[in-house]
This record gives C-alpha cells, structure tokens and sequence, in this order.
C-alpha cells in the first residue's frame, strides 16, 4: 500500500483528531467586569463580542517587537491564546493602536478600551497607556485563565476611558531585614504592574545589611551583607551577635542583576527607585568600614532592632564625604531614575555630641544643632548628585534637620521629593516647600501592620483593615489649589522585620495593595467601597490562580449606630463580602444557631451586643463584644462606629 492510500485511510481519523482539539478548553460568557483599579469612565452596553482562537493581534503604528507589543504577544500566549498577528486591521480583531494624533483626555498613561461586536480596539498616547489597557483587559478574562483554557470568552460590549489621577503610584519594599531573591522581585514587579502601580522603591541599605554589589567597596559586600542568622526567633527578641559566630544570613545584588531588574521593571512601566539610609542606621556599613564611625570600634551587623537608634556615620572624618559620594554615585549608575531615596530618618546624636571631631566641625561651620549638622551632610551629597544630573527623595524628617544656611537650605529643597509619613498638616507643608510629595500617612499607608485581630501579636501594634486602608486619599483637603500639583500621589510601605520570605510579604500586601492602588489611580470622588468589596472577591480568586497569597481579609464587623428616640438603631456590616454575622443581646455567646443579622437593629441604650462572623460556613476569628452606651450623646443622628 503506498502513501497516498495510507493518508486517504487515515484522513477520518485526522478529522475527527482536529475537531476534538477545537473543541478542547472551556467556553464562558462574562456578565460584569471587576476591575481594579476602577476606570474613570465605565459603561457597558447590550451586545457582545466573543475571543476564541481565530482573533486576530494588530499593533498599529508600532512594532510587533517593542517592549509593550513583546509583553502582550508573552502573556497572551501564558493565557492560552495564541492569536495570528496580522499586519492591518479587520473584524474579529484585538486591535492596539498608538494614536498619532494625541488625545488630551488620556494623558501620557491613559487609554481608550473598546468592546465591541466586531472586535476590541484600544488606543492610547503611549506605550505605557496601551500596556496599562491590556492590565485592564486581562482583568475582564475569566480570574483563573492562567490556569485553564477557554475556547470562547464572550465579553459584554463596553467603553472604558481611563487615565490615572496621581503621577506617582509608589511601593516601598524593604530587602534589608529580610533579603529577597530576584525572582521573588519579578513576582513582586508582576503584582505592581498588574494594578497599575508604577514606581518601586527598593531599600537596599539599613541597619541589618547593605544589599547592593560594590566595585568601590567590596567590604560591604564581604561583611555589610550578612549577618548571624535569628531566623527561628520573631524580630526584637533575639540573641545579639557572639563573637565569632559565622554570618550566613542575607546576601546581595549583583549589578548584573540590578540591570536585570531595572530593564525587567521597565517593560511594565515601572522605575525602581534606590533607597539608603543616611547618615543614621547605617550599622552595616560600619561594621565594615568601622573607621568610617565616630569611635571607630569594631561592631557586628544587627540581627535585630536598633532602636533608638544612635549609630551615625562620623560627620568628621576626612574619608566620610569621599566614601559617601563615591557611594552614592556608584549607587545611582546603576538605576536610571533621577531620585535616590536618602532616608534621613532621625537618630539620637550621641556619637556626634561626644565626638571631637563632630564637634569641631559644628562650631568651624557655625553650626546650631546636631540636628542641623544632619542636614549639612545630606546637603553635601545632595549636592555631588545633583552635579551628576540626580534629586534626592527623604520621609520628611529632612524638614526637621534642614541646614541653618538659607542658600544650603534652598539647595536642599528645590529639587528634592517629600516622603510626607506625618499625616496631612506635614504634606501641606512639604508642598509649600519642595515640588513633589508622596503622601504615605502609616494609618492607611503601612502595609507591615497587621490586617486581623489573630495577627496581632506577629506583626505591628497598628492594625489596618482592608476598608481602613480604602479611606486613603493622597491628597490633603487643606493644600490649597496652586499647590496641588505638587502633590504627586501615594506610597504604600513594607518594612519587612516580621516578614521572613516573600511568602508571608504577600500576606501583608495582599488585599491591601489593591485598595491603595485604587486610591493613587481612580477619581477620588468614584470610590466605592461597597463596589471594591465585591470586585475584591473577584480579584482573591485571581491572585490565587495566580499564585499570590493573600489576607482573607478582618472579619470583625463593622458596628455602627445613631439614637432614635430612647433607642439606639444599630447597623452591623463585614468587610468581607458573603460572610453572615450572628448576634445575640442576652449577653449569652452567638452561635450559628443565634440570629443572623439582615437589617439594622433597633436596641436599648447599655445593650451587649455580641457577634461571631461565619465564612464558607465556617467560624472566623472570635466573638466580639460591642457594649452599646447607655446615654445619648450631643448629636444623637450622627453615626457613631464602635470601638
């Protein structure tokens, strides 16, 4: 039997091979689309458009190989759909367009989404627009398309204008107390870009280590990046350094893989911004350059806290600017961006009050304070940097320690970004004195605190709930208009003493990051908590399809009441969406037998009211107890919220 006969014979088979294949995967209609952040401007309509695997991929007027068209054509195909690129746009077609003509309603990050029956067309200004789109798109996919294979995805036809509020969407990610491998830091980057967040903030020297290769100093590398490992201990409580005790704890990164990750963070639009801390919790550096100190003793890298913090590099020494520029400059050649975050966190100036030398120094430059002494040195780097083309970023403690010198005082602020830690009144300040301030107040803002009563005892005394942490607003009410601008967005922050690993970092972040990135994004004047709430749960299913972990969220209720007539009507809500409440008012324990709260209750003043939260049927947390007063207080419509 020749070939041909044989193909002939098995033509059937073929078929019915190729008609299997097709219909492999799942098929899904979408009915509503749970985006996070929320778009400025969304509208759905009543037809639909259906992706399967004869779509098309059209990049007009760019490249099929720049940085945007490369990570979309990669993660599609991670998505299972593997679309045919074709050169000119038809029906049937998932369209990007970079406009030639710009479009001032989307900005230099915004875009114009469109679902319709013949196809989805995006649009925008830039690159970092189109990417920012397709973050969107992939959000209105089925939440664990990662893990499956749909055939057919059916999406309801919709208009999506979006653009961001605040320039700077910003993350700080602490690698000093616990060191993060590089693939740990692409993970993070991949959940930074995929709620829109646009700036890292990588702090990469602290008491605990020093974290980045140098070729000026390697001693940093050799002493300042390890310490004794306490890993079994929580943080604060263990042991101190013995001496000879082997340092096997922490590592660092090459600049190999610095450039790694700065052309990584680039292609989803993100600038990782270094961060140092000086002159102040600069431990590990002088355990390895001790004469870089004011005693010059010999000192261990810290396993744990140093706090109050009195170690400050010796203001005096004659090697101290030479190492401090040289170390700044080899720190900024490796990240593009024009900021180096400086720290300038305070210290008790002990060292500096008892030494000699510090001493000197202060009355030769008719120096007030110790305090001003600080701004003097970080007014010298600023300097050097500024001469390399380089700002500094500073929390706002550099407010506190500005240089007595009117012309170093003014060369110190007016280039410099304000990391506003302080609560409103200090960024309405810092914006009257420098061009750009993050707001990163720590009661909505500290991502390390912790999020549920059972994580108390892990984690910071602070506790931040999910809705808590969606109350942030960046902007100040008090800043008056003309300064606005000079309010550039947010900071969430993670310092990572009681976060070992990645693992346990994501717990933290994770719904919080999302609820922050919807504030630094979306139209303050849109928020929705009772929208986010329900998208969240949406968005708990992808993240875990995709293989973050994340908080559940606080399961405590929500209590609040006003008094009506000689009761109290009392209204109890869950920050977690599809769990159900019971209460009793006896003062006896609830249980899934007592009742379950439907409506708001109407109660005697002095009642106890007590509450366990059930989800997916099971008990969380503990029972909660909500004394109620017993006396009306000045405004009795006003809602009160219990402790």
């Amino acid at each position: 039997m020749n070939n041909k006969h044989i193909i002939i014979k098995l033509l059937p088979i073929l078929a019915l091979l190729l008609l299997v294949l097709s219909s492999c995967g799942k098929k899904v209609q979408i009915t509503e689309y749970s985006i996070i952040p929320q778009p400025q401007y969304l509208v759905l309509k009543g037809r639909t458009f259906t992706l399967t695997s004869s779509t098309h991929l059209c990049f007009e007027n760019m490249g099929r190989n720049t940085p945007t068209a490369k990570y979309i054509s990669y993660t599609l195909r991670r998505l299972h759909m593997r679309l045919s690129y074709v050169g000119t746009p038809s029906d049937n077609c998932l369209h990007f367009r970079l406009n030639d003509t710009i479009n001032p309603e989307l900005g230099d990050e915004g875009y114009l989404l469109l679902v319709r029956p013949e196809g989805i067309q995006i649009s925008a200004n830039s690159e970092a627009g189109l990417f920012y789109a397709f973050q969107t798109l992939v959000q209105m996919l089925p939440p664990d398309i990662l893990q499956n294979t749909y055939r057919r995805i059916t999406l309801p036809e919709c208009t999506i204008l979006d653009h961001p509020t605040f320039p700077w969407r910003a993350n700080y990610l602490d690698v000093c107390r616990h060191f993060l491998t590089v693939k740990e830091l692409e993970r993070h980057l991949d959940l930074l870009a995929t709620y829109k967040l646009n700036k890292l903030i990588l702090h990469l020297s602290d008491d605990q280590a020093y974290r980045l290769e140098s070729s000026l100093y390697p001693l940093l590398n050799d002493i300042a990046s390890w310490r004794v490992d306490r890993s079994k201990y929580p943080w604060g409580s263990a042991p101190p350094p013995r001496q000879g005790e082997a340092t096997t704890y922490g590592g660092f990164y090459t600049h190999q893989q610095i450039e790694h990750l700065v052309e990584y963070a680039a292609q989803r639009n993100i600038e990782i911004i270094p961060s140092i801390e000086l002159p102040a919790h600069c431990s590990a550096i002088l355990a390895a350059y001790p004469a870089l100190s004011c005693d010059g003793h010999p000192r261990p890298v810290p396993a744990g806290p140093c706090w109050p913090e009195q170690t400050l590099i010796c203001a005096a020494a004659d090697s101290t600017l030479p190492f401090l520029c040289n170390l700044t400059d080899e720190i900024t050649s490796l990240f593009p961006s024009e900021y180096i975050l400086l720290g300038c966190s305070p210290a008790l100036p002990t060292s500096w009050e008892q030494c000699p030398k510090c001493q000197a120094l202060k009355n030769r430059l008719n120096i007030g304070s110790e305090l001003q002494m600080q701004g003097w040195l970080i007014s010298q780097i600023a300097s050097n940097l500024s001469r390399k083309g380089k700002r500094i970023a500073a929390w706002d403690n550099l407010l506190d320690i500005l240089p007595s010198s009117p012309a170093l005082r003014d060369s110190l602020l007016h280039d410099a970004l304000i990391l506003a830690s302080r609560g409103d009144s200090i960024a309405n300040l810092a914006a009257h004195l420098v061009p750009g301030v993050l707001s990163s107040p720590p009661e909505y803002c500290s991502l390390d605190s912790y999020q549920t009563d059972p994580d108390s005892a892990l984690h910071s005394p602070q506790r931040l709930t999910l809705s808590r942490s969606y109350r942030f607003t960046p902007l100040p009410n008090t800043l008056s208009k003309p300064f606005n601008n000079h309010l550039w967005g947010g900071l969430a922050t993670l310092l990572t003493h009681n976060t070992p690993d990645y693992n346990s970092a994501q717990y933290l972040l994770l719904p919080r990051l999302c609820a922050f990135a919807e504030c630094v994004w979306s139209n303050p004047d849109d928020k929705d908590w009772t929208r986010f709430r329900h998208n969240i749960e949406n968005h708990k299913q992808r993240l875990s399809a995709n293989g973050y972990r994340y908080c559940p969220g606080s399961f405590k209720p929500i209590v609040t009441y006003t008094f009506d007539d000689h009761y109290l009507l009392v209204t109890i809500n869950s920050e977690v969406e599809g769990s159900y409440i019971y209460y009793t008012t006896d003062g006896t324990p609830p249980t899934p037998e007592s009742s379950v709260y439907t409506s708001p209750l109407r109660l005697p003043p002095g009642t106890l009211l007590r509450t366990i939260t059930l989800y997916n049927g099971q008990p969380q947390e503990q029972i909660y107890n909500y004394p109620l007063p017993k006396h009306p207080r000045s405004n009795p419509s006003h809602p009160r919220t219990t402790p």
